[in-house]
């Protein structure tokens, strides 16, 4: 639709221009009440169009951002937003083209092109973070907030900046804080009430020391692997469990390989949309804003989506046969990862910090 209005305004454009001409010219802010101009006229007018709207769509700058996820996932929804708002906002001057399904690489090796400019943007589960950036890691601790809420005025804040901005040493841009969403465990072998129940399950976990050590407190076997692998050993049984978000559950119909599902909430995964550090240092300081702006409007966007999209994916979970404990004794699990908070002291200062802003809520 956009693409055909510009193409008729320049159109008229080039007729009216063709019109003032023959007319021996005319005041360039007098309204276009002239003559219509001739069918001759009329077509030059439209193929001058056609070749202005060519030329703008060449010096147009394509952006490709990857992400691991399928089309029906919330990362798509944000991709789709990002792109509708930097692409109207620049006036088509730069144009985001989306690569799901891992296409472009799994998530630590996006981050890696990010780094040395081979890829422009992507938008990246806080998991790999901590390999560029250790302070990132604090967002991986368990339960570390107790709802969306908390996690959004951290996130939206001074603290959440800060942490972006220490990607910056790795060759990364971090723009905003889309939503992965609280995570919880399935798996293949039994229902999950307590602690106690997770000893002896082989997880897959995100490739994150934090999530890790987490999950090696719990009794479990943590096995980290990238998200294209864990889908194959799900399928094969070579794991008997995972982590994730209610919205990838769903839309990756982990039923078919997952029976039990125990909404533990522990740890508040993020979305990062992510640039190339070099990338965003070269736009200059409106676009770069414009761009910040984008990935904040769609992150808050994607985020609405998954709140609205929650309640009938759980359902759908249920109806397809899946068993959810929707009530599990968090005490349990809290206690038996207190070692985490003990082992990752380096944390301290931001877990306080972060402590201090809930409070104040």
């Amino acid at each position: 639709m956009k693409k055909s209005m510009r193409f008729a305004a320049l159109a008229l454009s080039a007729a009216m221009l063709l019109g003032l001409t023959a007319c021996g010219g005319g005041d360039k802010n007098e309204s276009p009440t002239q003559e219509a101009p001739s069918t001759e006229e009329s077509s030059e007018a439209s193929d001058a169009g056609a070749d202005n709207e060519a030329a703008a769509a060449s010096d147009a700058v394509v952006l490709k951002l990857g992400t691991t996820v399928n089309e029906q996932d919330s990362f798509q929804v944000a991709a789709e937003k990002f792109k509708e708002l930097v692409e109207e906002r620049t006036n088509g001057a730069y144009v985001i083209e989306i690569y799901p399904n891992g296409t472009l690489g799994g998530e630590r090796d996006m981050l890696e092109s990010m780094q040395i400019g081979t890829l422009d943007m992507g938008i990246i589960t806080s998991g790999p973070f901590i390999n560029f950036s250790d302070a990132m890691g604090v967002l991986d601790m368990p339960y570390l907030f107790a709802n969306n809420e908390e996690a959004y005025a951290v996130l939206d804040g001074e603290i959440g900046r800060e942490l972006l901005d220490t990607l910056e040493t790795s060759g990364l841009k971090g723009l905003a804080y889309a939503e992965r969403g609280f995570r919880n465990l399935t798996n293949s072998k039994k229902p999950i009430q307590t602690a106690a129940d997770l000893d002896g399950l082989k997880v897959r976990v995100m490739e994150n020391d934090v999530y890790k050590a987490s999950f090696e407190a719990l009794g479990v076997s943590p096995d980290p692997m990238a998200w294209a692998d864990a889908l194959t050993a799900l399928q094969q049984g070579t794991v008997d469990g995972q982590e994730n978000p209610i919205n990838v559950i769903y839309s990756y119909k982990l039923w078919e390989s997952q029976k039990y599902v125990t909404l533990d909430r522990h740890s508040y995964s993020t979305a990062i949309i992510t640039m190339s550090g070099d990338l965003f240092n070269n736009l200059d300081a409106d676009t770069q804003q414009i761009f910040l702006d984008a990935a904040q409007e769609a992150a808050e966007f994607e985020r609405a989506w998954v709140a609205e999209q929650e309640s009938e994916q759980l359902q759908a979970m249920k109806d397809n046969g899946m068993e959810v404990i929707e009530d599990p004794d968090l005490a349990s699990f809290k206690e038996a990862v207190q070692p985490v908070y003990d082992k990752y002291t380096q944390y301290a200062d931001y877990v306080a910090r972060i402590q201090e802003v809930i409070a104040g809520m």
